[in-house]
């Protein structure tokens, strides 16, 4: 029995060194200064690896198929980290719901057809929470894609990301790629996008909290009821989550990546007020949308695999409001 088991976790660990990335491997990160590609750069780098492929938009519109079957061409990634997209909050999804779904079908489709074409080792595509469905059982389980109704607000942007699932899993099926899809939760860090017509809720939060503080503004005002309930993960635990499946996981299935914890919008009004210290009163413009009632992901099974997040809530929040005032206030 006790050699048995010795043989089990050899194994184990010869199978993992296999399919880890080498140090010395072309990786590239697409969409490398978002939110989630700048991060995927960091921990890339603090992990040693130092052979990273980085393009800017203007360098390369992964839109045009010609100029990243070039790319690929030229370039020879052994590995693809597919972070780059058109990304937004409840407002810029309901007032451009073309633009989502048309960018991002390209970049998937570009960007996977290439990697197939190529001879890409591994791929792994960034894909959302928004996927699921609108009134799904919590917290939500990978099986409960497609099992019924998108939230109308995002719905755009949910089906080009479920593309890029299905593209991911087709090609694994027809061609025997290993290209793996993961779904992670509300995302927020360092180099977010503050607009307020585009951001996601936490940095939008972030960006009205320090504009009424530094107006002296007794109150502001914050869409919906503030009852709904979402989980929100520091996007650098998000990267190093994404290497570790590099890295770890070799399946067709999607996996969800995030907290299992969630707060309601309300409570996250009151850690944003903390982190910034301003105690003006909240205004809830309950005439507004609160979007999903609740979206808090199962991550048992990343969680089994071995990876758990590192950051709680107020870590992550002090984290990123002292980046955004020394960066963007100045």
């Amino acid at each position: 029995m006790k050699k048995t088991y010795v043989l089990m976790i050899v194994f184990l660990f010869v199978t993992m060194a296999e399919c880890a990335m080498d140090k010395n491997a072309r990786i590239f990160v697409a969409g490398h200064r978002g939110l989630v590609g700048s991060a995927l750069v960091r921990i890339l780098d603090d992990l040693g690896y130092h052979n990273l492929i980085l393009r800017s938009h203007d360098e390369l519109d992964l839109t045009d198929k010609l100029a990243v079957e070039e790319f690929f061409a030229q370039e020879e990634p052994d590995y693809v980290f597919l972070a780059a997209a058109k990304v937004g909050g409840i407002v810029g999804n309901s007032r451009y719901p073309a633009d989502f779904i048309y960018e991002n079908l390209q970049i998937e489709t570009n960007v996977i057809h290439s990697s197939y074409r190529f001879g890409v080792k591994k791929l792994l595509f960034l894909g959302s929470s928004c996927i699921y469905p609108r009134m799904c059982p919590q917290p939500i389980k990978e099986e409960y894609l497609l099992s019924d109704y998108l939230e109308p607000t995002n719905d755009a942007y949910a089906i080009a990301k479920i593309a890029g699932i299905k593209m991911c899993q087709s090609y694994n099926k027809q061609y025997g790629t290993n290209f793996i899809a993961c779904m992670p939760t509300n995302l927020y860090g360092l180099n977010d996008n503050f607009d307020l017509e585009m951001s996601h809720v936490l940095p939008a939060l972030i960006a009205k909290v320090q504009k009424a503080k530094a107006n002296g503004d007794k109150n502001f005002v914050v869409w919906g009821t503030g009852q709904v309930k979402r989980e929100f993960l520091y996007v650098d635990d998000l990267a190093e989550a994404c290497v570790f499946l590099m890295n770890n996981y070799d399946d067709s299935d999607i996996i969800n990546i995030g907290t299992g914890e969630d707060v309601t919008i309300a409570q996250l009004v009151e850690a944003v007020k903390r982190a910034i210290g301003y105690d003006g009163e909240i205004i809830y413009d309950t005439t507004k949308p609160d979007g999903t009632p609740r979206k808090l992901l199962d991550v048992s099974k990343i969680n089994n695999l071995g990876w758990k997040a590192k950051h709680s809530l107020a870590d992550g929040l002090e984290l990123t409001t002292k980046w955004y005032k020394r960066t963007i206030i100045g």
